[in-house]
């Protein structure tokens, strides 16, 4: 079941914004949502690597049944058929998903928009209309805004045609056309994800 209740409350469950924009800022209310807040955390071991896996769930805003796939199913046979590290292989299924795509292209400000975008069908892959978030993207893909929606004022507001954020090495963007191309697989150095991954897989597999 995906989450569809106020965003904030997840960030100040964290003590992290989750999804870059200002409004998720949880300086001023640090506390754990709730009546009695902080006082029912519990520090142990378990505690720990819990709230790492759900920090990373919940920046790609995934069900918990769709993260635990990729993490323990899809990455693991990645990593064993590629020789590439549990890790890092379920870093890259993260971040070549359509809707993360999207989001690091800067077409959107938050993985939630750029979900929405794909759902709406403001897309084509390889010249095919596409509105599936969860596909994977491969290398040499691309991905365009349909001409009919490019003028919208969702898109002369995107933060790429604003040139305020720094698009990854591994896509080349097309800022006139808005087309998008994924020409080299995800790495560690560009994507900064404030958690240990290697502990997430740990959680599931002590679970």
């Amino acid at each position: 079941m995906r989450y569809t209740w106020p965003k904030f409350k997840l960030c100040r469950r964290e003590w992290i914004n989750l999804f870059w924009p200002a409004k998720y800022d949880v300086r001023k209310r640090r506390w754990v949502p709730g009546q009695h807040g902080a006082a029912n955390v519990r520090y142990s071991e378990y505690w720990k690597l819990l709230r790492n896996k759900q920090v990373l769930k919940r920046i790609y805003q995934l069900s918990e049944k769709t993260f635990k796939r990729v993490i323990t199913v899809d990455a693991a046979k990645f990593s064993k058929n590629k020789g590439v590290d549990h890790d890092m292989a379920a870093l890259q299924f993260l971040e070549r998903r359509l809707d993360t795509i999207v989001l690091r292209a800067w077409l959107a400000q938050t993985i939630m928009q750029a979900r929405q975008i794909v759902n709406h069908g403001h897309l084509l892959l390889n010249g095919k209309k596409h509105n599936i978030p969860s596909y994977i993207v491969k290398v040499w893909d691309v991905i365009e805004v349909r001409w009919k929606v490019q003028k919208s004022a969702l898109y002369a507001s995107s933060p790429l045609l604003a040139g305020t954020h720094t698009v990854p090495s591994w896509l080349k963007v097309n800022k006139k056309s808005l087309a998008i191309e994924l020409v080299d697989l995800p790495n560690t150095k560009e994507v900064s994800v404030p958690v240990d991954i290697l502990k997430v897989i740990e959680f599931y597999a002590r679970a």
